[in-house]
């Protein structure tokens, strides 16, 4: 699995406790983690978190990223911005039975973290918690397991309505956001460096590569 960090500006400089975090509990379970910044809070390229929510998608449907783990103070901006596309179902996550329950029940593809709000004597204690759990046992198997049928079949329903909803594909509603947005949620100081070695849709590829010449 590889999974992509994003921050967003308010929560930038707690950017290298998170990936260091992060990392740590993936390295246990083999999966490679790429920081996508923010790095620091006077990082050139700024991102809100309504830009995290662009970035998480085009690093999702273009499978340069499985998972994507980001958050903003209360972590309700980012997770809002994230479901607002196709391809991304993203959980509000405060501590570890969320995240468990999260993967187990909605076997989703990104959380996003509360990282002012709470945070502060245990914080990376909680992180280090959230995430073991987060990627604990095989996503989609159910809480409480008797429970694992009818939780499969909503899955597969809200699936379905998804795909009514968002008739558009994800570089169409792109195409029709404000260029300049979508240009600062690619403008990252690695983003090429990481994008372009994982990406697999040439089609996203290509798209991205228009906004970038």
């Amino acid at each position: 699995m590889r999974i992509a960090l994003i921050n967003e500006n308010s929560q930038a400089a707690k950017n290298d406790l998170i990936y260091t975090t992060l990392k740590k509990v993936a390295d246990t379970k083999g999966f490679e983690v790429d920081n996508y910044g923010m790095y620091a809070a006077d990082d050139a390229a700024q991102l809100t978190y309504v830009q995290n929510g662009i970035l998480a998608a085009i690093l999702l449907n273009s499978g340069a990223a499985d998972f994507v783990v980001t958050g903003c103070g209360t972590g309700e901006g980012a997770m809002l911005a994230l479901n607002s596309f196709p391809g991304v179902i993203c959980g509000h996550v405060v501590d570890p039975s969320d995240a468990y329950m999260f993967m187990q029940i909605n076997n989703g593809n990104a959380i996003s973290l509360p990282f002012a709000k709470g945070f502060g004597w245990g914080a990376e204690l909680n992180l280090t918690y959230i995430f073991e759990k987060l990627f604990e046992g095989e996503p989609g198997g159910g809480y409480p397991k008797e429970r694992v049928v009818p939780e499969q079949r909503n899955a597969k329903i809200l699936n379905e309505v998804r795909k009514v909803a968002f008739k558009d594909s994800l570089i169409d509603i792109l195409k029709n956001l404000d260029q300049d947005l979508v240009k600062g949620a690619v403008a990252g100081e690695k983003f090429k460096e990481l994008f372009f070695a994982n990406c697999k849709c040439d089609k996203m590829k290509a798209y991205v590569e228009s906004l970038l010449a």
